[in-house]
């Protein structure tokens, strides 16, 4: 069985408080984007399964990989046989864009399918929310506003179809710390889900993304990427999540790859809003 986990961006992030457990509250929008990896489960050839990675390094030990978090995390409850699994990685590691999370939940649906274990998408939720904060998301995989640690969803009418996406990802890696490190807590004074009802290119002035002003004084390339992406036409450019990977919402098709040298760069068309 194979199936292709996709990315996702942040429509909007607000960090809006601190919590007593040291986490943060968040308000965003995930919107799903059609740039995927591959994951693929077959019977296992030998006694015990084995795990290939191909495609682009994620930089740690396979083991650790949340594809195999997924696997040990249901084969504790359920009768699971042995698997090879297969995962080529096209969606950027540290990028914002939550292709270790969409790896992690297609596997639970892939498992699930597989396995006959007839799980509810509420089931499969709460397995996937003790992975990772916004791994549910990738559950169910349509637009949703999320609040609290990014674990609240609520569905969200906006569809970015007709549209093209340019993604950038350079050569840097942004850690979580390093992004919470010059921000304030605050609420909004215009709510997200709010905001993207207006049109596209009315977002520039209202849609923030808070951590942009910690990481852009630290890596000035980053926010260097994003005014370029405005001077080549973008409607509108954000950071997405907490990654170092940029993108512009863009109302025609834009080649820009000459622009970003030494930069990953992807032009992505909206063809849905949701899919699985």
């Amino acid at each position: 069985m194979i199936s292709f986990p996709n990315a996702k961006i942040n429509l909007g992030l607000n960090v809006v408080s601190k919590r007593p457990d040291g986490y943060h509250n968040i308000e965003t929008v995930f919107y799903p984007i059609q740039l995927c990896d591959a994951l693929e489960i077959v019977p296992a050839k030998g006694e015990k399964g084995v795990f290939t990675q191909t495609g682009i390094p994620v930089g740690e030990d396979p083991q650790k990989n949340l594809v195999i978090k997924a696997y040990n995390l249901l084969k504790a409850h359920y009768e699971i046989p042995e698997i090879d699994i297969y995962l080529h990685k096209a969606i950027p590691f540290g990028a914002g864009l939550g292709g270790g999370s969409a790896d992690a939940a297609f596997m639970l649906k892939l498992l699930n399918d597989f396995a006959g274990l007839h799980l509810s998408v509420r089931q499969l939720e709460a397995y996937a929310q003790s992975i990772g904060a916004d791994c549910p998301f990738f559950i169910q995989n349509r637009p949703v506003f999320a609040e609290g640690t990014g674990n609240i969803f609520t569905p969200v009418t906006v569809s970015l179809k007709g549209y093209y996406l340019v993604l950038i990802k350079p050569d840097i890696h942004v850690s979580t710390q390093e992004a919470y490190a010059h921000v304030k807590p605050q609420l909004p004074v215009k709510s997200i889900p709010d905001i993207i009802q207006s049109p596209v290119a009315e977002w520039k002035e209202l849609l923030v993304n808070d951590f942009e002003n910690s990481v852009f004084v630290k890596f000035p390339e980053i926010e260097k990427i994003k005014q370029k992406l405005y001077q080549t036409g973008a409607l509108y450019a954000s950071m997405s999540g907490s990654g170092s990977s940029v993108f512009g919402i863009f109302d025609r098709s834009e080649n820009l790859e000459r622009e970003f040298p030494g930069c990953l760069t992807y032009l992505i068309p909206f063809y849905a809003s949701c899919f699985r």
